[in-house]
């Protein structure tokens, strides 16, 4: 079983349910399946832009080749997905591994509205790079939640890394200063800045992550390296919208997708980097502490689209 199966479980089945129904006594492509399809796509919160886009592709290929098989177009079906989810950015980056180790400290900011898992998603990564002996430190700069400050310091001795934290109710920027000022002191890896989830009002949150990324930069002047959004994959489509609310407010050069074992959305990753052009460096398929994947690009599709269930 791939890493992934697990994760988009639930999703291959939604759509292979719905497309065997489709199929059923069909010997060939017509408009009749590609509908059957762009139906299936939709339900799983691919988008309806993603998913036009991808009709048009198999629509043109099947006119191409006049005769399509069923296996074929589920093998064409794997390649338009495949295709959408490629980045030069991405693929020069994760070829040699999610980060550029190059840059000590390495400072990754993380985004992302409450309870999407964004610190369990931070909590998760600091014990996987812990684990890669790289020396990391944790910044509670979400000091507007008494629950998000506790968790990351209970995420931060699991972990065995060091956490800097201030009061509740204290400047955001202040936390992320001392927190890079404490790891170049310390000779940290990578740092890790937990910041505050909120969308009431976009001109404030823009503010307050402008004013995090600045204060960093006083001490390293590239920080943050890294601004990681990580988003809810079981929410579908205020998936999208969270995406584009905080690409709006700061810039995201990553996404964590969470939460996809529980869903049958799993098409939102496909969606939010087309739509978004932002690569998808991380994938929670689960509860464990070794349920955030890195994203293979090939293994995904591979198990969001498995043929057997098309035989079952």
């Amino acid at each position: 079983m791939g890493i992934f199966d697990k994760g988009v479980k639930k999703t291959n089945r939604s759509f292979f349910d719905r497309l065997s129904r489709a199929i059923a006594g069909k010997t060939e492509v017509d408009d009749e399946l590609l509908d059957a399809i762009e139906e299936a796509l939709v339900a799983t919160d691919m988008g309806v832009d993603t998913t036009l886009k991808i009709i048009d592709s198999l629509e043109e290929r099947v006119r191409r080749d006049k005769y399509v098989s069923l296996d074929e177009l589920v093998d064409m079906l794997r390649e338009e997905i495949a295709s959408l989810l490629e980045l030069d950015a991405e693929e020069k980056s994760l070829s040699a591994g999610p980060f550029d180790f190059s840059k000590k400290p390495y400072v990754i900011m993380v985004v992302g509205v409450n309870g999407v898992g964004k610190t369990t998603t931070i909590g998760k990564l600091a014990s996987s790079l812990r684990a890669q002996g790289k020396k990391v430190m944790l910044g509670a700069a979400d000091t507007f939640r008494a629950a998000a400050v506790d968790q990351l310091t209970i995420w931060s001795e699991r972990a065995g890394v060091d956490i800097v934290k201030q009061e509740m109710g204290s400047d955001p920027a202040s936390v992320a200063f001392d927190t890079v000022r404490s790891a170049v002191a310390k000779d940290a890896d990578v740092v890790l800045i937990d910041t505050a989830g909120r969308l009431h009002n976009r001109i404030d949150l823009m503010n307050e992550l402008t004013k995090i990324r600045n204060v960093m930069k006083k001490v390293i002047p590239d920080a943050p390296h890294e601004v990681l959004l990580v988003l809810d994959g079981s929410t579908g489509q205020n998936a999208f919208q969270q995406a584009r609310e905080f690409s709006r407010a700061t810039d995201i050069t990553a996404l964590a997708v969470t939460k996809l074992d529980g869903t049958a959305k799993g098409g939102v990753v496909v969606g939010i980097v087309d739509q978004f052009r932002i690569p998808i460096k991380f994938v929670g398929i689960g509860e464990g502490v070794d349920d955030l994947k890195v994203f293979d690009k090939k293994e995904f599709v591979g198990s969001l689209f498995s043929k057997e269930d098309l035989e079952k």
